[in-house]
Formats: structure tokens, C-alpha cells, sequence
């Protein structure tokens, strides 16, 4: 696979050869480079790679190629944008789908991940081709691979990581995720630049709320990572941060890579899923807690797990507070019904165990008990 095929395949596709920003072009040369060296794909894995990549590009493109056409688009600012993330499976997607029940807020859609351009009407957000598409392949996922459903689902309407978004940039923690990459891992862990790709997250935006308009609410568990790039963008980005027990947070997150992994590749090395999040994990904590002295504590709305799965609107609306709000009667009668229609399990129930990736619950307790008591993160016992 190569970079310079990629660019041809979706310039053909498009007709269109204008990136906006040749930044891109070092990281997606790193991502391909640790791909063809590391990945160990599969004939059908190789096939969804490079289809991803050229989905990517060709979005990228089009998106560029609206805005030359529309360039009033971006005069138009992202206002307040709420950001909610945390260690992966600390309850983000539970408490974005219900910040998503709320009438003034916009999300981020799953299937605007796929088919941006043009950007939609208010009428399209959960009807038309696009959205029918993408529940296509929704139905598809819960047909041969029900188990990855019952870790994280979402509709074509759903609210979908942001880091989507920054996937065009091909600076995105979902490629080391998906792909068993160590060098594009450690790249993005220590040597990338995040600022352009959230430069771009910020046009994509401003595509996407053209004909929509409301209040921005996104969610990226792996924002620790890059909390300095993204308020370099957004300076009145509302943070919240969600929290976990880091036993729960490790055996969840290392039974999704298990999970997902195989269907890119039939060599999956457990211990190296492991190893790879604790690393990972290790920054986002050290990130974080840097930021907050930067910027104090009550710069980022903390949210405990465990508040949030015994009284879910009541934490939302502590969220709303700490930013100054309210939540409307409106809102909070969407969200019940929300919780009503989607119980815990409903796509099955997740299992998994530490052993598999030679990880032990002593071992994770001693190495996050300094992040457990900074942040006052409460275990179920």
C-alpha cells in the first residue's frame, strides 16, 4: 500500500485535488509506513484498510472543496462546545447519547462520519439515503458481529466519537485502535502534532452545522491527549471528564481491541493489546492532571461512573450547573425516555478477564492508585 496510490484513488473518485492542508501528508505517510510494516492484515483486512484510507481522503476533499465553494461557512463560530471524554469505557457514550436528548444541543452523528457533503437539513440528521446507508451497515454489524454491539453500539444516528472528525487528518487514536500498529502508536503518543487535525475538526463543524445550527456536544474518550490543541481551538470548550475503576476501564478497553482486531487481521497479540493501553492510559492521566495545574481544577466537570449509572439525569444535570445551566423540563423528559427504551445490556452483556492480556487486578490497582485518589474515582466494593 502505497500513499501516493491512496491520493490517486480518491482524487479519481472525486475529481477534486485540493487537501487544504498538506500537514496530513507526514502522519498518513507514518500510519501507512507502520501499517505495511506491523499490521499483519489479512487479504479482507488489507481490503478495509485501504478502502478506509480512501474513504478518509475522499472526504476530506469534498469537505474542502464545499467550503472553497461556501467559503461564508467558516466566519460562522462554534459556540461553547461541550467535550466529554475520559479513559475509554468510563461511561462517555452513556452520557453523550443523553447530553444528545437535549433539543438545543447538535452531536456529531455516525453516519455524518461517513457521508459529510453536502452538509444536512434538520429534516436528513435521522432520515434520507445517507442515514439509510449507514443503518444498513448497523444491521449488518449486528448480524455477524453481535458481541461488538453488546461492548459499543450505535445507530446511524447516534452521536459518534469526534475523533472522527479528526480521522481526515490521520492523526486519530481509532487507527492504532483498530490496527495493531506500534510505531503509528508511539508517533501519536509522543511525537504528533494535534493542532492541525483539530483545525480541520473545526471546518468539519462548520460544514456540518450550516443548515442545522445548535450547540456542539462531542465526545472523544482520547482527548486527554491532546487538551492543549483542542483549547488552542476552542477557548470556551466546556470539558467533562468521566471516571472509572481502572480495573474495570483496562479489561473493558482490552476486550474491545480483542474484539475488533480480527477482523483486520488473523494474529492478535493479546499481551501486546495490554501493554499498548496501559502505556496509553499512563499519558492521558499525566496530560490530564498537567493541564488542570495549568488551568485548575474546575477547568474540567468530572463525572464518577458510578454517580452516573445510579442517577444519570441528576449527573447531567450537575454537568449543567458547573458550566452555569439549566437543564430544561424538555430535556430531562427526553432523557428519561432515553434510559426508559435503552437498558444496560440491551445489546448483550459484556464479559471479559484481565488474565487474557496478562494483566492483573493488583497490579492495575497499583499502578492507577495515584490517579484513583487525584480524582476521587470510587470502586464498587
Amino acid at each position: 500500500m502505497k500513499v501516493s496510490e491512496l491520493l490517486k484513488a480518491a482524487k479519481s473518485q472525486t475529481g477534486l485535488d485540493q487537501l487544504g492542508d498538506d500537514s496530513i501528508l507526514a502522519p498518513l505517510e507514518i500510519l501507512v509506513d507502520s501499517i505495511n510494516r506491523e499490521a499483519k492484515l489479512s487479504e479482507r483486512g488489507e481490503q478495509n484498510v485501504q478502502r478506509t484510507l480512501i474513504g478518509h481522503l475522499v472526504n476530506r476533499l469534498r469537505i474542502e472543496d464545499y467550503l472553497a465553494q461556501n467559503p461564508e461557512l467558516l466566519e460562522r463560530p462554534v459556540e461553547r462546545p461541550m467535550f466529554v471524554f475520559g479513559l475509554p469505557r468510563t461511561g462517555t457514550t452513556l452520557l453523550i447519547n443523553l447530553l444528545n436528548e437535549d433539543p438545543m444541543r447538535r452531536s456529531f452523528l455516525r453516519w455524518e462520519s461517513m457521508d459529510p457533503v453536502p452538509p444536512p437539513k434538520i429534516s436528513e440528521l435521522k432520515a434520507g439515503p445517507r442515514f439509510d446507508k449507514c443503518q444498513e451497515l448497523t444491521a449488518m454489524s449486528l448480524k455477524y458481529a453481535p458481541h461488538i454491539s453488546a461492548i459499543h453500539h450505535e445507530d446511524a444516528d447516534s452521536p459518534t466519537e469526534c475523533q472522527f472528525l479528526m480521522a481526515p487528518s490521520f492523526v486519530a487514536e481509532y487507527y492504532d485502535s483498530m490496527y495493531d500498529i506500534p510505531s503509528y502508536g508511539r508517533y501519536m503518543l509522543y511525537e504528533a502534532d494535534y493542532l492541525p487535525a483539530f483545525k480541520f475538526h473545526k471546518r468539519y463543524l462548520q460544514l456540518l452545522q450550516a443548515e442545522t445550527g445548535g450547540r456542539w456536544t462531542l465526545k472523544n474518550p482520547w482527548h486527554p491527549l491532546f487538551l492543549d490543541s483542542l483549547r488552542a481551538v476552542y477557548p470556551d470548550a466546556q470539558l467533562v471528564m468521566t471516571h472509572r475503576d481502572p480495573v474495570e476501564v483496562v479489561g473493558s478497553a482490552c476486550s474491545l481491541l480483542k474484539a475488533v482486531r480480527p477482523m483486520f487481521s488473523d494474529e492478535v497479540d493479546l499481551l501486546a493489546i495490554g501493554r499498548t493501553l496501559l502505556e496509553t492510559f499512563d499519558v492521558m492521566v499525566e496530560r490530564t492532571t498537567a493541564y488542570l495545574a495549568t488551568y485548575g481544577q474546575d477547568s474540567i466537570c468530572h463525572v464518577q461512573y458510578l454517580d452516573m449509572m445510579s442517577d444519570p439525569v441528576g449527573e447531567v444535570k450537575r454537568v449543567y450547573r458547573h458550566f452555569g445551566e439549566e437543564l430544561s423540563d424538555a430535556a430531562e423528559q427526553a432523557m428519561q425516555q432515553y434510559l426508559e427504551s435503552n437498558p444496560k445490556g440491551k445489546h448483550g452483556k459484556h464479559t471479559y478477564s484481565l488474565e487474557d492480556y496478562g494483566l492483573t487486578e493488583g497490579a492495575i490497582r497499583e499502578r492507577y492508585q495515584g490517579y484513583m485518589d487525584r480524582f476521587g474515582v470510587k470502586t464498587r466494593s
